[in-house]
């Protein structure tokens, strides 16, 4: 009998525990690998897989060289840099809702910040239609009754960024707290009581013991951000895109449900999709073994 059998019968209710998830990641995320090759093929779904004809780089070229090439890169680059610089929001929101001492409007803070993660995208970028609408929108009346002229936000392409990262943060910002939560209620409370003796005010106590106490979790968790640095999301983007926005808004996922559901470019979209996922494991490889050098890292 193996080391891997023996190990099996001792822990095999961990292994029934495992089961689902393994088959689960087998079925969707490896056995599909399998159909990456129609990204070097001219796929034809009458031929089969084994049956189209292998062209090698035609169809990266082809992404390569065309004229939207540089206007998805550019859109898809832009939203991800402008995400990613508000990662720390979540942080700050953890650290600000951890020193509420008041139970009760504490309670109230996070259901508030943790509500909008519950709705739906559909419903989200209904809203952000009706909030922004130039004649009926709560935003455009606000201005006007500033004084300003009202401003048709979803036609302008430069508001298009900033009003997709800015909900999308709304949204998300108490779900992105709670990890951090956790993570700061793992912080002995000895150090702090030992810090106010010392003569520690609050914002030392924040800068030197709650921050470096979260590290860990802020270097993983922005690792694995890094890790889908390249997708940006599709559904919210094309439920707010139109053509007058496109210019901003056209990002790779949007062309590639465009190319390949509805054009049924299907060898294309591949190739498009394998050079997006070849970035993300290439920003995350680089991200990790720089994060090693803290002790702390995926793997």
């Amino acid at each position: 009998m193996t080391a891997l059998s023996r190990g099996v019968r001792k822990h095999w209710q961990m292994y029934v525990f495992l089961s689902p998830a393994l088959v689960y990641f087998t079925i969707f995320h490896y056995i599909p690998m399998y159909g990456a090759q129609i990204a070097f093929k001219n796929y034809s779904a009458v031929k089969g897989i084994w049956g189209s004809e292998w062209i090698g780089f035609d169809q990266f070229e082809r992404f390569f060289h065309s004229y939207y090439f540089g206007l998805l890169l550019r859109n898809t680059l832009q939203i991800n840099l402008y995400q990613l610089a508000l990662f720390p929001v979540s942080i700050i929101v953890a650290l600000a809702i951890h020193e509420v001492t008041r139970a009760r409007f504490k309670r109230f803070v996070q259901l508030v910040t943790y509500a909008p993660h519950f709705i739906s995208v559909v419903v989200i970028s209904g809203m952000i239609l009706v909030f922004l609408d130039p004649s009926t929108g709560i935003v455009n009346s606000l201005i006007q009754a500033l004084g300003g002229e009202p401003i048709s936000f979803i036609t302008e392409p430069g508001w298009f960024k900033s009003i997709y990262v800015l909900s999308g943060e709304w949204q998300n910002l108490g779900w992105g707290a709670i990890i951090y939560l956790a993570a700061l209620a793992g912080i002995n409370p000895e150090l702090h009581e030992a810090a106010q003796i010392d003569g520690a005010n609050r914002w030392q106590r924040i800068f030197h013991i709650n921050i470096p106490g979260i590290m860990p979790t802020i270097i993983i968790l922005f690792v694995l951000n890094l890790g889908s640095f390249m997708n940006v999301g599709f559904e919210k983007i094309y439920l707010l895109q139109n053509p007058l926005n496109l210019e901003s808004s056209e990002v790779i996922q949007t062309h590639v449900y465009k190319s390949g559901l509805l054009q049924a470019q299907y060898s294309y979209t591949a190739a498009i999709g394998l050079f997006n996922n070849v970035i993300n494991f290439a920003i995350l490889l680089t991200f990790n073994r720089l994060a090693r050098r803290s002790g702390n890292s995926l793997w």
